[in-house]
């Protein structure tokens, strides 16, 4: 498998209050990666980190290819990002700031510029201080995918957004995709909004990858099961148990990697499964929080 980008042993921290751990991240080349987990959970830092806004303490990056932060002006030439916070001057017109921003990128496409100021209903003479929250997101979309770029790095590019805004955006992000065969990682904390198009997931919890996985994998592998008469010990498990709570005589199983027939291995054990549950992208990723925080 090519990959867009890979960390190895990543390391950065702010003081006392946020440490990235030998953090190993690993984004498919030409896949739409969900970066997900709470707020603080590092995302905007390791975004940061990838960039080469910010310098790691210790550990190894590459993206498309090249060592960063060495690389940091060919990668960023073939990067489009749109950042947590706005980053375009409140004084210009929008079609001053898309003027702008079309000279730094050899491969700026301006007919599809155009395209898509008519997409999102953007007016060339507003100036950017009178935009809305959307119109503000909406904008930056535009000046990342025109540039045509390899690479689209999006932090929370929704957040706050209202609904139609939101699918706006997302489906220029997946024309882009499908246009251009390029890779998307995508922050976020709204696990729903991702479900439908993110190929895969990468699951982040004070500063730990909790979980890096298909997202097919990812929905269809995450169960609850109801189990009775488990030993305590279980030895080595086909799956992956990630917690185990007892409630009287059943207990309750979290596990990753189910898959239909594994209920013969409980009962080789002398156990019995009573309900195999279904968890939904956002029940999955909040129950994987929760054990996690647990171990």
């Amino acid at each position: 498998m090519t990959l867009a980008i890979e960390t190895k042993d990543l390391e950065y921290s702010v003081g006392r209050a946020f440490q990235l751990a030998k953090l190993d991240m690993h984004v498919p080349h030409r896949s739409v990666y969900g970066f997900l987990g709470p707020n603080g959970a590092g995302k905007t830092t390791t975004i940061r980190l990838l960039l080469g806004l910010l310098k790691p303490f210790a550990g190894r990056i590459t993206v498309l290819g090249d060592p960063m932060p060495d690389s940091y002006a060919s990668v960023l030439a073939r990067t489009g990002y749109v950042p947590e916070r706005p980053h375009v001057y409140p004084s210009l017109t929008i079609a001053e700031a898309i003027r702008l921003h079309s000279a730094f990128y050899l491969t700026w496409d301006q007919r599809w510029a155009d395209e898509l100021l008519k997409q999102f209903t953007l007016v060339r003479e507003r100036r950017v201080s009178t935009l809305s929250k959307g119109e503000t997101g909406k904008l930056l979309m535009l000046l990342a995918l025109a540039q045509r770029p390899e690479l689209l790095v999006l932090d929370e590019p929704t957040d706050g957004l209202d609904p139609v805004v939101r699918r706006d955006i997302l489906a220029a992000v997946l024309e882009y995709v499908t246009d251009k065969e390029a890779t998307v990682l995508i922050s976020s904390h709204l696990v729903h909004e991702l479900e439908r198009i993110c190929d895969w997931v990468g699951l982040l919890d004070g500063g730990r990858l909790v979980a890096e996985l298909p997202m097919q994998e990812f929905k269809n592998g995450i169960k609850r099961l109801r189990v009775v008469a488990a030993p305590d010990s279980l030895g080595s498990t086909p799956f992956t148990l990630l917690s185990r709570e007892r409630n009287g005589n059943i207990e309750q199983w979290l596990v990753r990697g189910w898959a239909p027939g594994m209920q013969d291995y409980l009962t080789s054990i002398g156990a019995s499964v009573r309900e195999v549950v279904d968890l939904d992208l956002e029940e999955g990723f909040v129950e994987m929080l929760r054990s996690s925080r647990i171990r």
